[in-house]
């Protein structure tokens, strides 16, 4: 059974704000800047994960929420917008590493609660797992490597 809309609304509502409040209060311990003056920055990150929650659910592309999220944020941040400079100002406040402590949180309280289904499917998830992460790790080494030396750093 699917939500209705408002019900839908206000159900990402209710779950962006308990982000809203988490990643407030990382960034306080973070960075030190307060609520308050971190507080327009969040509205409006909520105000575009809202939005673009309800342009996932209704417009009949086939693009995640996220999608429609950056292309919100970055048309308000384009150079030519007339609200780029309070934009950029207001969010500029949030900490990016502030939004990853609830992102992080909720990833691993999903995947706590898929540990059935993760039996299932048995040992070769992990052997895939390894070589994903190894392979990511030594290509991300060998691509810095390469722009580093390229560059003369090191």
């Amino acid at each position: 059974m699917s939500m209705s809309t408002p019900e839908f609304s206000v159900e990402s509502l209710k779950m962006l704000l308990v982000v809203a409040f988490l990643t407030l209060t990382a960034n306080f311990i973070a960075t030190g800047t307060g609520f308050v003056a971190a507080l327009p920055g969040m509205a409006l990150i909520v105000l575009i994960g809202l939005v673009a929650l309800l342009m996932g659910r209704l417009i009949p592309l086939d693009l995640p929420a996220f999608a429609y999220a950056m292309i919100l944020a970055f048309a308000l941040a384009l150079p030519f917008s007339p609200v780029q400079a309070p934009f950029l100002a207001a969010v500029g406040e949030v900490d990016f590493l502030a939004t990853t402590t609830p992102i992080l949180a909720y990833a691993g309280l999903s995947i706590g609660l898929q540990t059935g289904k993760m039996k299932e499917v048995s040992w070769k998830l992990v052997l895939v797992a390894v070589f994903v992460f190894f392979g990511t790790f030594f290509g991300s080494a060998l691509i810095s490597q390469a722009v580093l030396s390229a560059q003369g750093i090191i």
